[in-house]
Parts: structure tokens; sequence; C-alpha cells
């Protein structure tokens, strides 16, 4: 499964950074020797854009998936609970990833039926193969954008409005899928804030009542924040609460 879902991600992530510019992508090579068939300087440039979609590839896909509401759900919740760097961000973007897996399982399994394993089996073209991949990945980025968002871009493309996901742009999937990302996060968050906010402002109003006034009330609440977001079992109905917010 593992396996599955590194090579359906590495596919989809290539057939994505190309977009439909599938002749372009089948002119690259790695081959810069001297052939009737073009100058070096040409392959050699081909090779460096190569290069350069291979490394911004896995980046490209992370966007394109359920990572960029589920990290930035944790890094307000992070802010919310005025731990600072606890917990560090090598944690929660790896807790991130995993629900990402976990999440996106379904797709890439859905992808590498669809696609890969039949290139891998030499049934289909490469190039079509990585399209027949990309589209479980396009349907679920389609499915979780407001039509709002698509509609906007579409605008902004000059093109018509899609009957179909398959018939659906990329150029507008993407840009649309995470701006409704970023909106769904940002309301997350903000339910998640408030019972924090609500803390901190009795503390403080505690505080103050008290004459306390040389006392932060951040420094006093933050133990209080924590041992509330421990006994409602926060990252279990985080954890719970994200994965179920996808379609």
């Amino acid at each position: 499964m593992t396996k599955k879902f590194l090579l359906t991600a590495a596919a989809a992530a290539l057939v994505l950074s190309f977009g439909a510019d599938c002749a372009w992508a089948q002119s690259l090579t790695l081959n810069v020797a001297d052939t009737p068939t073009g100058s070096a300087t040409a392959r050699i440039f081909n090779l460096i854009a190569l290069i350069t979609v291979l490394s911004i590839a896995p980046s490209i896909l992370v966007m394109m998936t359920s990572f960029t509401r589920i990290v930035v759900v944790f890094s307000i919740t992070r802010s919310a609970l005025a731990t600072n760097t606890t917990p560090p961000n090598m944690v929660l973007i790896s807790l991130a990833l995993f629900l990402t897996m976990f999440i996106m399982a379904p797709t890439f399994e859905k992808s590498w039926e669809q696609g890969i394993k039949p290139m891998f089996d030499e049934k289909i073209e490469m190039m079509d193969g990585l399209e027949k991949a990309a589209e479980p990945i396009k349907e679920f980025m389609v499915k979780n954008t407001r039509e709002k968002d698509l509609l906007l871009f579409t605008d902004l493309a000059q093109e018509k409005p899609a009957e179909s996901v398959a018939a659906t742009p990329l150029k507008v999937a993407i840009p649309a899928f995470m701006i409704s990302e970023l909106r769904r996060a940002f309301e997350i968050g903000f339910l998640i804030f408030v019972p924090f906010l609500i803390i901190d402002m009795v503390i403080a109003s505690v505080l103050m009542s008290m004459g306390m006034m040389m006392l932060p009330p951040t420094v006093l609440a933050m133990p209080f924040k924590v041992i509330f977001f421990v006994l409602v079992d926060g990252w279990y109905l985080l954890a719970g609460s994200l994965v179920n917010s996808f379609h």
C-alpha cells in the first residue's frame, strides 16, 4: 500500500506539474549527446527544466491534497493554546502528512488502478497513464471546492463553466481548491479559538479584580487551556473532525 501510494503520488505530481502540455513533457530527455534531432543546448535546457519540475513536484502535490487545511488548523490550534513551539513544527507537519495519507488513500488507490498500474503493465502510453492517474486527484479537488471559487477562477481565466469534473481545467481547479481550503481552515480555526479566548478573558478578569496587574494573563491561562484541551480529548476530536470534513 505504501509503495502504491508513493508511486501514485509521484506520478500524479509529475502530470499535475506539467499540466496539459503533454507534447512538451514528452520532449524532455536526459540525453545531452549531439544527435541530429536537436542541439545539445536545447537538451540541456530540457534537463534543467525536468530537474526543476521534479524538485517542486512534491510541494505542488501537497498543496492539492488535504494537507493545507490540516496544517493550517494545527497551526491555529497551537496559537490558541499559546504554547509557542509546542508541539514543534516537525511533529505537526508529520501528523498532518500522515492524516493526509489516510484521507487521500482511496483517491490514490483509484489513481493507481486507473493510470499507474496499466502504465507499468505497458497497456497504455506513459502520458495517457499519467493523465488518467491525475483524474481522481482533480475529482477530489473539485468535490472539496466551493462552486463560488471555481466560478471566480473560471471567469478570471475567461473559460466557460465546466459541465463535468473531467472538463474542469487544472489551472482553474488548483487555485480554487487552495483558497477554498484556506477558507475552511480559518472557519475551523475560529471555532477552535473561541473557547481558549474565553479562558483568557476569564483569567484576565480575575487577575484585574485581584489587583495583580503585573502578572501576564497568558502565562496563567496557558496551563488551564492545556488541561481543558486534554480533558475534552482535543487531539481526538480535532483529528476526527478534520478527516470527516472531507467528502
